[in-house]
């Protein structure tokens, strides 16, 4: 079957995400400018949830330029993928408005390496639907960048007990490693015309 309808579902899911998260973003009740400081927590929290989305919807859309046509495991990969999406409003705001504390950094987490695990299981989906010699397969490769990603969410899960402010350093690594869009697939693209 075509890819159009699970990209056209996917960027509605991933506006949807994003909507939700910005109008969770509660505005202080007064006028200067010293209210917005209890707010930062939560506008931080969103900030790089935010980044993360563009992230995922950014790959999304490169992955889906490689793929020819998708089978139903491919449509049910996505569909976990989006899940684990949709719950990084619930712990952005759990994180901002509880100011960062240990449970709420490290389910945010939780959160992250479920969707990165979701990300890996739906790759591997459709390079055994389209083949080892595959455009996709090419440009994935051994998939460094995103063993890396599962190893440092796995340890800032860890390290929130120890210290949240580490754990979201770490969170806001992984989001630098993959905050360029990933060149991979047009690099293939480019070399197979």
């Amino acid at each position: 079957m075509g890819k159009g309808r699970l990209e056209a579902f996917s960027d509605a899911v991933i506006a949807i995400i994003i909507t939700i998260m910005v109008l969770e973003l509660k505005p202080p009740h007064a006028a200067d400018p010293a209210a917005l400081v209890p707010v930062l927590p939560a506008f931080f929290s969103y900030l790089l949830s935010f980044i993360y989305i563009g992230i995922y919807w950014n790959n999304h859309h490169h992955f889906f330029h490689a793929v020819q046509h998708v089978k139903g495991m491919a449509l049910w990969a996505n569909l976990h993928l989006l899940f684990w999406l949709s719950l990084i409003p619930f712990v952005t705001r759990w994180m901002g408005e509880s100011h960062f504390t240990t449970w709420s950094v490290a389910a945010y987490g939780f959160v992250l390496l479920m969707s990165a695990i979701a990300w890996t299981l739906l790759s591997g989906v459709l390079i055994r639907h389209h083949g080892k010699d595959s455009v996709l397969s090419r440009a994935v490769g051994r998939g460094a960048k995103e063993w890396l990603s599962l190893a440092v969410y796995a340890a800032a899960i860890g390290l929130a007990f120890v210290n949240a402010w580490v754990s979201c350093v770490l969170y806001g690594f992984v989001a630098a490693i993959w905050f360029v869009p990933d060149r991979r697939i047009e690099r293939m693209m480019r070399a197979q015309d």
